[in-house]
């Protein structure tokens, strides 16, 4: 029986995270949850998988929360709420899906309290991987992927030395505007936040969604396998695979690949994180190849999508650029979901900031925060 902390409960992952908890109740324990502000849900949750320990982010929702439940479990709020619950002594490990900046501060925290972490949150190994990978090192815990991509090439790895690997591939679907026929670069100013918000494949929360349809995601997870991995940038690569079956793949230095493939669904990914070392038996995910048809791969546009050209810029240099390129690429969807500014301004927003940023090398977590807090002022002006 594992021991689980879930900060991010009712959010995408979060909530996947439960269904898988609820497959295997002989396996999987929900002893705190954590929310963002949907009290509603954490409520919910709560009364069904009864954790000793939950926190919201609104202390005022918080003291609602303890009027309603009473004595039957602690709540906790806001940013020391988080931290609490990821040092539970109880734990065994702490699955960290929260999004944005977040969810840095708790992983720490956990990772030096001894706990296995098990990473939803880009954000934490895109702005620190060094740190949280040193600081993983030294406690002795375990960083797993939880995000498909990196969950496959855990599994394809399988505990190989980074020296018998040529190339990591990621695979992207490629978002809504792959076509280039349809969606010939000029026609991207007239892309709208709805169109944007219609992923051809992944049901997942307003943030990642608009970073597929750019590929800030996927720019995001090679800075991310870059650390996972231990594995400079130029040997991770990005494919287009529409039909989103192969979630990732590695080739090694004798040329074979090795390809992890399941339908898409978030719920295996989740699972394998939490029962590993352990594969579980599960009847959630099918998949059927008879009906899938034809796999198909290609090239991802650089020009139609500079964001990966960004990404790999951020990851080659390293130190402090990472984190600006993360924070300006937040302001700038929220801008665009906000309607001030177009689609293609997204990435220039970024571009404009990155280059404004003086780059500090192998930098400590406060300078990191004061880079964020910096590139969010820049990217916002």
């Amino acid at each position: 029986m594992k021991n689980v902390v879930l900060l991010g409960s009712t959010g995408s992952i979060g909530t996947s995270t439960v269904k898988v908890a609820e497959d295997l109740p002989e396996r999987i324990r929900l002893i705190a949850l954590a929310a963002g502000n949907n009290s509603e849900l954490l409520l919910d949750q709560t009364r069904k998988h009864q954790p000793a320990v939950i926190s919201i982010n609104d202390p005022a929702k918080a003291r609602e929360l303890r009027k309603t439940l009473g004595t039957t479990c602690e709540v906790f709020s806001g940013a020391e709420g988080l931290l609490k619950l990821a040092t539970l002594p109880e734990a065994d490990i702490v699955l960290i899906a929260i999004v944005g900046t977040a969810g840095l501060q708790p992983a720490l925290a956990a990772i030096r309290a001894g706990k296995d972490i098990a990473v939803a949150s880009k954000e934490i190994l895109v702005m620190a991987g060094e740190i949280v990978m040193n600081e993983a090192r030294k406690y002795g815990v375990r960083v797993l992927a939880v995000d498909s991509e990196h969950s496959a090439i855990f599994q394809c790895l399988d505990g190989k030395p980074s020296a018998s690997v040529r190339r990591l591939w990621l695979t992207a679907s490629g978002g809504p505007f792959r076509d280039a026929t349809l969606w010939p670069k000029e026609k991207f100013a007239e892309i709208t936040v709805e169109r944007a918000l219609k992923h051809p494949s992944w049901v997942m929360g307003r943030k990642i969604t608009i970073d597929s349809a750019t590929l800030f995601n996927k720019g995001l997870e090679m800075i991310e396998a870059r650390w996972l991995f231990d594995i400079e940038m130029a040997r991770v690569g990005v494919v287009v695979h529409p039909q989103s079956i192969v979630h990732s793949m590695v080739e090694f230095v004798d040329g074979s690949l090795l390809a992890q493939l399941s339908t898409p669904d978030m719920c295996l990914p989740i699972q394998y994180a939490l029962t590993y070392p352990d594969r579980a038996a599960s009847d959630r995910v099918q998949t059927d190849f008879p009906k899938l048809g034809n796999l198909t791969f290609q090239a991802p546009d650089p020009e139609r999508f500079p964001a990966l050209i960004l990404a790999r810029r951020a990851g080659e240099v390293g130190g402090t650029l990472p984190a600006v390129l993360n924070a300006a690429n937040e302001v700038a969807v929220e801008a665009f979901v906000n309607r001030k500014i177009n689609f293609p301004q997204i990435t220039e927003t970024v571009s404009r900031t990155m280059d404004a940023h003086q780059v500090v090398a192998h930098p400590t977590l406060e300078q990191i925060l004061a880079a964020d807090l910096w590139a969010r002022g820049e990217a916002a002006r």
